[in-house]
């Protein structure tokens, strides 16, 4: 008889190998065993320096990540706030399914939904991960429509989305100011600005050689603040390599994304990264993604293209471009390629 379960979470309860349906093709796998350790490689910057008289290293610091990395961590959040959010989070996903399933959605427009996999209208093959996706800014305008249950999730989690904001806010300053722009470019260029968060969920695996929680992929916000249980399986592509960035604790990754490759005029670049699954533990993963609005026309900032750097992407409307990026699906190639300049002219 067929699995009729809709999330992963429950599929995973009954099964001993993975479906045909997460199953990749062998030429897509996530070959586990070709697979460098972080160690001490990221970048780990302080961002207690940034109001201090270290403050233009900092920001040069935060520029070379940024250059040559795509990513780098860091601290800036209480404790209490990071354990609140994580232990939420676990206890939701510990919800019976028939209470999860009521804010089950894959209507990618939707401000509160949970779902599975990445978009399951336009993929071939399933991710093994499972999501809660909230929007939390203006954080007055949603949060009325966040779960009820857990009890202190609207709490607990407008704490922590609150407490990410203005991490970010002042990420952006530091970012300006290490591409040589004011240090408001960036809070200005986003408009009226957007924040999104998911929740990600990924249960032990039986084949985790087999499948993936998310595919390689870049993303398509500004820039991405991720918090990590201790449970490891993000992994980041560099030099060629996949590495492991092993979680620490009450530590954020920071990765540059799409739009930011943009406005730098590609002196900054999105990464590329997946995430595995493994056979013996759950892990939770929670993305904020830091966005323009909808509306917002991006394109390289004015100051950083002259005849030496012309522009190397179009404009376009950050609405455009999102849209693009979920129904073109995740893939090795960048959903930024195709907002290249150059590909209007290649037949010059």
């Amino acid at each position: 008889m067929a699995n009729t379960k809709v999330l992963v979470t429950d599929l995973s309860l009954g099964v001993s190998r993975v479906p045909l349906n997460y199953v990749r093709p062998i030429s897509d796998r996530p070959n586990l065993l070709a697979v460098q350790s972080s160690d001490h490689s990221i970048p780990v910057i302080d961002l207690q320096d940034l109001n201090g008289p270290n403050h233009s290293n900092i920001v040069k610091e935060i520029g070379q990540a940024c250059e040559h990395d795509g990513f780098f961590q860091n601290h800036g959040i209480p404790k209490k706030v990071i354990e609140s959010m994580l232990k939420v989070s676990k206890e939701f996903f510990q919800l019976p399914e028939g209470e999860r399933l009521k804010i089950y959605s894959t209507d990618t427009s939707k401000t509160v939904r949970l779902s599975t996999s990445f978009n399951v209208k336009t993929e071939t093959v399933a991710n093994w991960r499972d999501f809660l996706r909230l929007h939390c800014y203006p954080l007055q305008d949603y949060v009325h429509e966040w779960p009820s249950n857990p009890p202190s999730f609207r709490e607990d989690v407008a704490q922590y989305c609150t407490n990410v904001r203005g991490l970010t806010l002042r990420l952006l300053e530091a970012i300006s100011e290490s591409l040589g722009l004011q240090s408001d470019y960036m809070d200005k260029v986003l408009h009226k600005h957007a924040q999104h968060m998911a929740i990600n969920y990924y249960p032990p695996c039986p084949q985790p050689e087999l499948t993936y929680g998310l595919p390689i992929h870049a993303d398509p916000n500004a820039i991405t603040i991720l918090l990590q249980e201790d449970v490891p399986g993000l992994q980041v592509l560099r030099n060629g390599m996949w590495i492991a960035v092993n979680p620490t604790p009450n530590t954020f990754i920071v990765n540059i994304g799409d739009q930011i490759e943009v406005l730098s005029n590609g002196k900054y670049q999105s990464v590329l990264h997946r995430a595995v699954v493994n056979r013996n533990k759950y892990r939770i993963s929670i993305p904020t993604f830091y966005c323009p609005s909808p509306d917002v026309v991006i394109k390289p900032a004015e100051e950083l293209v002259d005849k030496e750097h012309p522009a190397l992407y179009r404009s376009f409307t950050y609405s455009e471009y999102y849209s693009k990026f979920w129904n073109r699906g995740l893939a090795t190639e960048k959903c930024l390629d195709m907002f290249r300049a150059t590909e209007y002219n290649l037949d010059a």
